[in-house]
């Protein structure tokens, strides 16, 4: 299987308009236009009946008492877990690329509207769901694509892992507000095949300086 965009090569910086948020050098972070990017593949394994694209930050904090805390910095060795950025299923094998803006295009206070897409597919809920889960103008359930936002003083450069599984299956056995990892846990077993795409994102202005995503607009 192989996977590639136009909108970022792989282990490339991700572009700002990709992102949730770029910097500002005032409030250090602005939203931004939070457009999905673009991906096509091709040479899916015999027997394909659909696909899944899941995209995840392995680098988010562990612990969050210090996340965009004036005065305070997010060591790059401090412990991360996982960060689930969008999951879509029940994508059909005819379909060969997903144009850049299609599932996403600005960021949507109390998220966007799913499961169902066009073309049959369905999306799970982000994890901005549970990010978000406490602000009243914010919460709600963040269905399909929301962009990079890491905390603007975190040391570590983030990574966004997108990865594009090959399934026997023509529709995955999940329902309602299904996540990342219960996407994945109903993979198991019917994965014929899987290719990965990684991009970089930073919200810390040195670091996003020299990556060269200080903004999207």
């Amino acid at each position: 299987m192989k996977l590639w965009s136009k909108s970022f090569d792989n282990d490339t910086p991700i572009p700002g308009d990709h992102a949730f948020a770029v910097t500002d050098p005032t409030s250090h972070v602005a939203l931004s236009t939070n457009r999905n990017p673009h991906f096509a593949w091709s040479d899916l394994p015999a027997g394909t009946r659909s696909l899944a694209l899941i995209c995840h930050d392995p680098d988010v904090p562990s612990v969050g008492d210090d996340v965009n805390q004036a005065g305070r910095t997010l060591p790059s060795d401090l412990p991360r877990v996982h960060f689930y950025h969008w999951v879509l299923v029940d994508l059909l094998p005819a379909i060969h690329e997903i144009p850049a803006g299609e599932y996403s295009a600005e960021v949507t206070p109390r998220g966007k509207p799913g499961p169902a897409v066009p073309n049959g597919a369905r999306q799970g809920v982000n994890d901005y769901t549970g990010w978000f889960a406490g602000d009243d103008a914010m919460a709600g359930d963040y269905f399909g694509y929301d962009g990079p936002c890491p905390p603007w003083n975190d040391e570590r450069i983030h990574r966004y892992v997108f990865t594009l599984y090959a399934l026997d299956v023509p529709r995955l056995a999940v329902d309602g507000s299904f996540t990342g990892p219960e996407a994945l846990q109903a993979m198991v077993g019917h994965i014929l095949g899987q290719a990965s795409h990684t991009g970089f994102y930073s919200l810390n202005q040195q670091i996003a300086h020299k990556l060269g995503v200080d903004s999207g607009r």
